[in-house]
């Protein structure tokens, strides 16, 4: 028997609870997280929520500067729609209790890699985590907010995948990682808001759950997805063996942080005249480079020159951590190496967060709105969910009720239990490998030949692991896995020019139009077992 809901929401990061506390007014919600609420990429963002809040700052400033490091293929309607909605985004949040960092004039502002002016409001090095926290607490409150922790969506439930002629969504297969059963659940309105997939590649700034399912499951239900080959890859990861994926903010470049070879010498100057504030696919790349160039395993980013207090006060999470590994920053410089940190591409949407699919939204980073254009601007990305989460949420309100039709029970009667599935964990780390040395900063279409050879193999052994046995939380995230590196490879593939976050050594310059990178797959056939 299936649960129902009014609305469902797959994700638990600051897309999917800023939407489910505005909807919960007048509509049942069900929220879908892999592991508790509190986990997830939004509670990772350091650096903090861009928006015009300044006089000295200005909506047209803000969009040049959106636009010029996106290389000039953000969409213009949404670039601008996004950024006005910027301050109404950020008072609601004020209004939900988020303690940003004030001084003595207001909100204190911080000013980013790509940015012309102070727009970044911020809760020192923590902001994500803050504003997670402050709207997780809001989200237990609410008695039409059904949360199911430790759950994992397996795939949505559509009318095409039924064999009705109604193309709409209808809502998801879901299994419960602790019990191990599918649950089938059923809404009249779906909301992807799963975040990004970092963890296709080896080295990534982002959790355990961003392995690319909203965009994987929108794609196999007959979604367009579009400019997957831009994965940006942040310039400062923390490098220590005990530092898993601990991400050294932008913020600290942004307040004077300066990179440098092993020798002491600075070589941002010698790659961009904006040093060490270039977009970050630019220092990226500068970074990559002068690695490969000298053999080295890491560079510096040394901001000692700062005052204790003042590091103290602005980045105290980095210092105490830092502190934890033998690195006091306020003496000495941080070493640091480029990872996988953001999905600038994914599932195509409106302005109202709609995919194709009827009843079917994405919000935040599994979507492709057209904000991002080639390359993320800093501190975006949180700007975006909380106005798509908005978006999202008013159209869904605006929508009639409707009938949902009997969706069938998941049939696991024909599978039996994996026999070796150490198939999955050998699969997972070979994917996570070759991407990071074909698909990684720097591509050849030599190497994305080699990673496309590579992931037909993988696709073929993984679908056929899915469709014998018994579904897991590993293998439903290996799955979507190879889905979606399979998605980059092939956008990648596409694009014959270099921009953004796509650097080819085949094809270095850029056209002189941009154009998107859009892929569209034919509409499911029915169901099988019903998968």
């Amino acid at each position: 028997m299936a649960l129902c809901f009014d609305v469902l929401i797959i994700g638990s990061g600051l897309a999917g609870q800023a939407a489910a506390l505005r909807l919960a007014r007048t509509h049942s919600v069900a929220l879908i997280s892999k592991r508790t609420v509190e986990d997830s990429a939004s509670s990772w963002a350091q650096g903090g929520i861009a928006a015009v809040l300044d006089n000295r700052d200005s909506i047209e400033a803000h969009i040049r500067d959106t636009i010029a490091a996106g290389a000039h293929l953000n969409d213009a309607r949404a670039t601008r729609f996004v950024i006005e909605n910027g301050r109404r985004a950020v008072e609601w949040l004020i209004e939900q209790g988020v303690p940003f960092t004030r001084h003595e004039a207001g909100y204190h502002l911080t000013r980013e890699g790509g940015h012309s002016a102070r727009r970044v409001i911020h809760v020192a090095d923590t902001t994500g985590l803050a504003v997670q926290n402050t709207l997780t607490g809001q989200l237990r409150q609410q008695s039409r907010i059904t949360v199911l922790e430790h759950h994992i969506a397996i795939d949505l439930i559509t009318g095409g995948k039924l064999g009705l002629s109604v193309d709409r969504c209808y809502g998801a297969y879901v299994l419960d990682s602790r019990s191990g059963e599918v649950l089938t659940i059923g809404a009249r309105h779906t909301l992807i808001a799963t975040g990004g997939a970092g963890k296709v590649y080896l080295y990534t700034t982002n959790p355990d759950t961003s392995t690319g399912d909203g965009i994987a499951m929108a794609w196999r239900a007959g979604c367009r997805v579009a400019n997957m080959e831009f994965i940006q890859f942040h310039p400062t990861c923390l490098y220590h063996p005990q530092a898993k994926s601990f991400l050294i903010s932008e913020a600290v470049r942004g307040e004077g942080g300066l990179l440098l070879l092993p020798d002491g010498s600075r070589f941002m100057p010698w790659h961009d005249e904006r040093a060490e504030l270039a977009p970050r696919d630019v220092v990226a790349r500068a970074i990559d480079f002068e690695m490969k160039k000298r053999g080295l395993d890491c560079v510096y980013l040394d901001i000692s020159h700062k005052p204790a207090a003042f590091l103290s006060e602005h980045f105290p999470n980095i210092l105490a951590r830092c502190l934890e590994l033998g690195i006091d920053i306020t003496r000495q410089p941080i070493p640091v190496v480029p990872a996988a940190h953001y999905t600038c591409g994914g599932v195509m949407t409106d302005l109202r967060a709609r995919t194709e699919i009827a009843g079917l939204y994405v919000a935040g980073e599994a979507s492709c709105t057209g904000l991002h254009g080639a390359n993320r601007l800093a501190s975006n990305s949180l700007l975006e969910c909380l106005v798509f989460a908005e978006a999202a949420a008013k159209d869904i309100v605006e929508q009639p009720a409707g009938e949902l039709p009997e969706l069938p029970a998941w049939d696991a009667s024909r599978v039996s239990d994996p026999d070796e599935e150490i198939v999955i964990s050998h699969n997972w780390d070979e994917l996570r490998r070759f991407m990071w040395d074909y698909v990684g900063i720097v591509r050849t279409t030599k190497r994305l030949q080699r990673a496309k050879n590579r992931i037909r193999l993988l696709v073929r052994e993984i679908d056929d692991f899915y469709s014998h046995f018994r579904v897991s939380h590993d293998l439903i995230e290996l799955r979507n896995l190879v889905v979606t590196a399979d998605l980059i490879i092939r956008c990648a593939l596409k694009r014959r020019e270099s921009r953004g976050l796509h650097f080819s050594r085949n094809y270095p310059e850029s056209d002189a139009r941009a154009r998107n990178t859009v892929l569209k797959r034919p509409r499911p056939t029915a169901l099988r077992r019903p998968r």
